[in-house]
């Protein structure tokens, strides 16, 4: 930017984080309606930041930390001639090693509590019949002009930040050694969509961030009839501290875009099931939407989105395996058909974090497949509302138990989140009203009476 810009300097992300936060107050803190739900929901989205900004910069740290050592070591066959005290800088560097761990483990502690008073939220979401509507403190105008103003700086920090860390897609330094292929340590997946050069990483992921908040505005336009709600939730969505710091991440952006774009064409079963599967071949993780996203079109359009969406994982797992050397190894992995692993985690279930223990991923995981089985019985009758929190829910759910980074994905489930909580009342959004008869479905005629 400060080639257009004179002198410009990207913004600190905790410096962010402060004037974010005061912005967001007073765009949609509603003063006078302080016991508001609105309000709490803003004063919860606020506290998804700090914990972020311990784990942002604790891996900061260490990457300074391992650059210093390597460049140490280089140095040492040109510095023969100057004495230096090894041992306290080796104290030193141990120092900021454990304190930037010790950062870290914090911030992904913060995450979890955080993420567990939102899991709640969502899930009592559908009890909350009383929706009022509290439009933001500034005019659609207002908002569109700061939203886009937004967009174009951070989608400039895309442009021109540096490739995602290597934790990111981190390989197994054994395998590496052996010759055997990279095996990427983010999680299950699509393993072409990992492997991503950068330049198309950079493109995809300004590509999703446009069809995440296009999309937000489109739902707040055709479904909930007040294209502010929707602009407002767009700019509060760009105006996230988490917004800045993972610009670059695609693999954090590219599933919310297609799992916010299945919900504005919810009225098309075909559409939403193409993207919805989309969503769970690529990163896996949105595959647990399938039992709520089934429920829903129980009643109608059920055939439509389950062909949509299995004709999408087929594709998808034929062209991997075209194009493919390890068959069997990329289909398991797109899938994740395999234990749940136990060595080599990152995030809280590292122990070079000394986060917990592994084995304590089990429990977690047997809880979450009760709670995406749950969902799809309860609430009995879903609609556009209760679809919107309980995708969120099962999205948030994924955090505690991801291996690789757990509760620093925040995309995956804040735009879902944002619109529930500028959403109206949509009780009368269920499927048999606002979906269409497929051509092959049978015509029921109402029985006339004698």
């Amino acid at each position: 930017m400060s080639e257009f810009l004179y002198h410009y300097n990207p913004v600190d992300p905790a410096t962010w984080f402060y004037l974010s936060s005061l912005l967001m107050i007073g765009l949609f803190f509603k003063f006078g309606r302080v016991w508001s739900v609105r309000n709490l929901d803003l004063v919860l989205l606020i506290l998804l930041a700090p914990g972020l900004l311990f784990i942002h910069y604790g891996s900061e740290m260490v990457l300074k930390d391992d650059s210093s050592v390597q460049s140490s070591v280089r140095g040492e066959a040109d510095a023969a001639n100057v004495t230096v005290d090894s041992e306290s800088t080796t104290d030193e560097a141990n120092d900021q090693s454990a304190t930037a761990k010790r950062a870290q483990r914090y911030g992904y502690y913060w995450q979890f509590g955080i993420g567990l008073i939102w899991l709640i939220r969502m899930l009592a979401d559908p009890l909350m019949v009383r929706r009022p509507l509290l439009e933001p403190n500034l005019t659609g105008g207002g908002l569109t002009f700061i939203g886009c103003s937004l967009f174009v700086f951070l989608m400039a920090n895309v442009i021109n930040k540096s490739p995602e860390p290597e934790a990111t897609m981190a390989v197994s330094n054994s395998a590496e050694e052996a010759g055997a292929p990279k095996t990427p340590q983010a999680g299950p997946g699509y393993r072409h969509f990992v492997n991503l050069p950068i330049g198309a990483r950079k493109m995809l992921s300004i590509t999703a961030h446009l069809a995440v908040v296009a999309s937000m505005v489109l739902i707040g336009y055709r479904h909930f009839d007040n294209i502010v709600m929707g602009v407002g939730a767009a700019t509060l969505y760009l105006m996230l501290p988490y917004t800045s710091v993972m610009t670059n991440r695609v693999q954090h952006v590219l599933p919310a875009a297609l799992i916010v774009s299945a919900l504005l064409c919810y009225r098309r079963p075909l559409a939403a099931g193409t993207l919805l599967g989309l969503a769970g071949g690529l990163a896996y993780y949105p595959l647990f939407l399938l039992p709520l996203w089934l429920s829903f079109y129980w009643s109608r359009g059920l055939y439509r989105f389950l062909t949509s969406y299995g004709l999408t994982l087929v594709v998808l797992t034929t062209a991997l395996l075209i194009s493919s050397t390890d068959h069997f190894g990329d289909f398991c992995w797109m899938y994740g058909f395999r234990w749940p692993a136990m060595e080599g985690l990152g995030g809280i279930w590292s122990p070079d974090l000394g986060g917990w223990s592994p084995f304590y991923r089990l429990p977690v995981i047997a809880a979450f497949a009760v709670l995406a089985i749950g969902l799809a019985i309860w609430p009995a009758q879903k609609n556009f509302g209760s679809l919107l929190s309980c995708t969120s829910a099962v999205m948030i759910g994924t955090q505690f138990w991801h291996g690789f980074g757990g509760g620093t994905f925040i995309a995956w489930y804040i735009p879902m989140l944002l619109l529930t909580t500028f959403r109206p009342n949509l009780e009368d959004r269920v499927a048999l009203s606002v979906i269409p008869k497929s051509p092959f479905e049978k015509k029921r005629e109402p029985a006339i009476a004698a």
